[in-house]
């Protein structure tokens, strides 16, 4: 019934001739009364609208629910087009009825509430409906829509992989294990495995779906559950993935501006990024340790790029740029290894700049059952719980390479988020896991 009352939107309110009448549904996001009007922000889907109860111009009745209705209840309003310049978007609703269609209680997210992190997370449920919060969701799906549509232009295949998994893609210590009808299974890290299965039917596949990682890290760029968006492309060398990386980071970017500035410069302090076009620029890992050594970092060759790392790096650049080239034993055994050096792999981090870091790592996979098998054996793993994994190398695998990119990482330098829990619905972390 109530979806009948509505002929408008927020939006396109806004553009409509003086005088129009409109009919709007939605929430109560601010109010205020000055002298015998009161002025209210309603929030539907498309964005704000103000509104205009003239005590003077309504019935009794109807002014007495305006003045008494709390702060997001659901309402359904009727009115007529004003222009005003000095209203949000240069138009506004003046009242000729009002209805409440569901009343909220006193709203308990209070101007010292907005002081306190834990507590917004806490109410995350209610926090959600907040204007930043609206943005960065809103800018998150075009994100993850623009992804998508970069990966379906170049004719990739979507498939979707499981999320009960036996075998660790990247390190059994961050596993999250499952009882599954008395036997253990563990939550999936990476949907890289059977993407590499599926190459030999598809040749070019990629997902969107969610990584679990039991990470105990509580820096501002980990989450214990977050969005992957993962690509695998037979017959392709490590060369080749990059330029896929480079180019589907552009696409999602570039169109996520385009298409959603005004959400974009409402979060984000600063200018918007810049020199996003590819090709980016080419550090090997030999020269990342240098200059960190440079700043005074004490790391050797063969270290891993901690959080503080990878920060110091990227302020360094003002575009993202790859780390290529890391050592064997900083990478997972799947990886392979440089014929011309062998002591390091084919393998890159894309990183976002700004302090932000890594926000992709890919590489070309091992693609000989021999090879592979001798790796897993030289890291001390089981080849057994890899049979299938291993199995897929007999018959007919070609060269192939992949990446994993976070979207939340990505998301967060996009908008300079100060944490990467900013960027997602309810945030999973090793302290958060409710609600």
């Amino acid at each position: 019934m109530w979806l009948a009352y509505r002929n408008s939107n927020s939006k396109d309110a806004k553009l409509l001739p003086e005088d129009k009448k409109v009919r709007l549904l939605g929430w109560i996001a601010s109010k205020r009364e000055h002298g015998k009007k009161i002025f209210i922000s309603l929030r539907d889907r498309y964005g704000y609208i103000q509104l205009v109860a003239n005590k003077d111009q309504l019935p009794e009745d109807v002014f007495t629910n305006v003045k008494e209705a709390y702060l997001e209840s659901a309402v359904a309003v009727e009115g007529q087009i004003k222009k005003d310049p000095r209203a949000p978007g240069g138009a506004e609703v003046h009242l000729s009825n009002f209805i409440v269609i569901s009343k909220s209680e006193e709203w308990p997210i209070t101007l010292s509430a907005l002081k306190s992190p834990e507590f917004l997370f806490d109410k995350r449920h209610l926090t959600i409906r907040g204007p930043k919060s609206r943005a960065v969701m809103l800018v998150r799906a075009a994100l993850l829509k623009n992804a998508i549509d970069y990966f379906i232009k170049n004719d990739y295949v979507w498939i979707q992989a499981p999320t009960f998994i036996t075998s660790a893609v990247e390190g059994g210590a961050t596993l999250f294990p499952v009882e599954y009808f008395g036997r253990v299974a563990y939550l999936t890290q990476s949907a890289q495995f059977y993407e590499e299965a599926v190459i030999c039917a598809l040749e070019k596949v990629f997902v969107v779906q969610p990584s679990f990682r039991s990470e105990k890290s509580r820096t501002r760029k980990h989450l214990t559950e977050f969005w992957h968006i993962e690509a695998e492309v037979a017959f392709a060398s490590h060369e080749d993935i990059m330029k896929v990386e480079e180019e589907l980071l552009s696409h999602m970017i570039n169109k996520t501006i385009e298409e959603m500035s005004d959400e974009i410069n409402f979060v984000r302090k600063g200018k918007l990024p810049s020199s996003l076009e590819p090709p980016y620029e080419k550090l090997s890992y030999d020269e990342a340790i240098f200059m960190l050594q440079k700043k005074g970092f004490d790391i050797e060759w063969g270290d891993d790029f901690g959080a503080r790392e990878e920060r110091a790096l990227s302020k360094m650049f003002d575009k993202p740029f790859f780390v290529t080239g890391y050592p064997v034993v900083t990478r997972s055994f799947y990886h392979m290894k440089d014929p011309n050096r062998p002591e390091v792999t084919l393998s890159s981090d894309l990183f976002a700049p700004e302090g932000y870091g890594e926000i992709t790592s890919g590489g070309q996979r091992i693609h000989s059952y021999e090879e592979l098998y001798n790796k897993i054996l030289e890291m001390g793993l089981n080849p057994e719980e890899y049979d299938w994994y291993l199995e897929i190398r007999k018959y007919g695998m070609p060269p192939h390479s992949g990446f994993g990119l976070g979207l939340e990482r990505v998301l967060t330098w996009l908008l300079k988020l100060p944490h990467i829990r900013d960027s997602t619905l309810f945030p999973r972390t090793p302290a958060r896991l409710h609600p």
